[in-house]
């Protein structure tokens, strides 16, 4: 296992491995030529291992049993990796000899080569927040600030006046379900849950509840962003899920990288510019991630701003984010806090 030097937040190594899965073994992939870790501008360069000098009449080479090329022979095969996914990848090759068929497979990861940018903030205002308030989820509406909260039993949607910290509107989740991220789409609000496989949908203009929408994937519910079109979601891995809003289908996702770092607990989301802000759970940092690839590329340091905060008991960690493009600021505060704080972003 390989250590890694934390830039931002969480860190895990990659390392390859070979399996056989037939019982012949005259061929392995060459695992000298094998890197443990790549970027999508490499190369991923294979060629079979033939101690046994056996003939090979050809090698299909897949990555996540999609096939991308052959090679004649025993000759070595090149393959970029521009369009592969950041994260973990199978290699498999199908070894043709004989009339027979050998297979081996092994596994390689693919990081980002951005570095990110260190990104810095001024303190444009301070505004009281209800500590009470676990927050999970933030955004502007329409010039108002909404906020959803957390915890069994004390769960809710709330239309807040930001400036005296007052609520305006307040939706009670039932006790059962533990509130999560919001965001708002075609005049609807959407809210997650955080264990229990099911979001709701708002009318925008008044808090009805409109729907249940059940989760497609049985995945735990933490933030929630949009694009304008489409909903992405976190669930406290290095995954962004980007959904269809209509029925929460699964069309696709990125793994967050920063360098050779998988960022994980990515938690409340913020769509910016073509850009996902999101914090990191139980650390004092804003990711910026672009959505396309999974690549991190920029870090914002907040842990100044707790401290600004009253050390109430039930205080907990930074979370909630809110970008007001009126004022092209940002408005972030954390579960519990006595206060919410409008800043502006720099260095991106």
């Amino acid at each position: 296992m390989k250590n890694y030097k934390v830039l931002a937040v969480i860190l895990l190594a990659g390392i390859t491995f070979s399996c056989k899965t037939t019982d012949e073994d005259f061929f392995t992939i060459n695992e000298s030529k094998i890197k443990a870790q790549y970027t999508t501008e490499d190369l991923l360069n294979l060629e079979i291992a033939n101690p046994k000098t056996q003939k090979i009449d050809s090698v299909v080479y897949s990555i996540n049993e999609k096939k991308v090329g052959s090679s004649k022979s025993n000759a070595s095969f090149s393959f970029p990796l521009k369009d592969q996914k950041l994260g973990y990848h199978n290699v498999k090759a199908s070894i043709y000899y004989g009339g027979a068929t050998e297979l081996d497979s092994t596994r390689i990861e693919v990081i980002s080569n951005l570095e990110p940018k260190i990104l810095k903030f001024t303190l444009v205002n301070t505004y009281p927040h209800d500590n009470k308030a676990y927050t999970q989820g933030l955004e502007f509406y329409k010039g108002v600030l909404y906020e959803g909260t957390g915890q069994r039993g004390e769960s809710t949607l709330r239309k807040t006046n930001y400036k005296t910290g007052s609520i305006d509107l307040k939706i009670d989740l039932e006790p059962r379900y533990f509130g999560e991220g919001i965001t708002f789409l075609n005049d609807k609000i959407y809210q997650l849950t955080w264990e229990e496989t099911t979001a709701f949908v708002y009318d925008a203009n008044t808090l009805k509840k409109l729907k249940d929408l059940p989760y497609s994937k049985n995945i735990e519910g933490w933030g929630l962003t949009n694009d304008g079109k489409n909903l992405y979601q976190t669930d406290g891995t290095e995954k962004i899920y980007k959904l269809n809003p209509d029925d929460l289908k699964v069309m696709d996702y990125v793994n967050v990288y920063s360098k050779d770092i998988k960022v994980k607990a990515l938690n409340e989301l913020e769509w910016v510019d073509g850009k996902i802000f999101s914090n990191i759970y139980q650390k004092n940092v804003v990711v910026v991630v672009n959505p396309t690839n999974g690549v991190v590329e920029g870090v914002l340091n907040l842990a100044e701003l707790e401290s600004k905060t009253t050390p109430l008991p039930e205080r907990d960690v930074l979370n909630g984010i809110a970008y007001n493009p009126a004022t092209k600021t940002f408005f972030v505060t954390g579960k519990n806090w006595d206060k919410m704080f409008e800043i502006k972003i720099t260095g991106l």
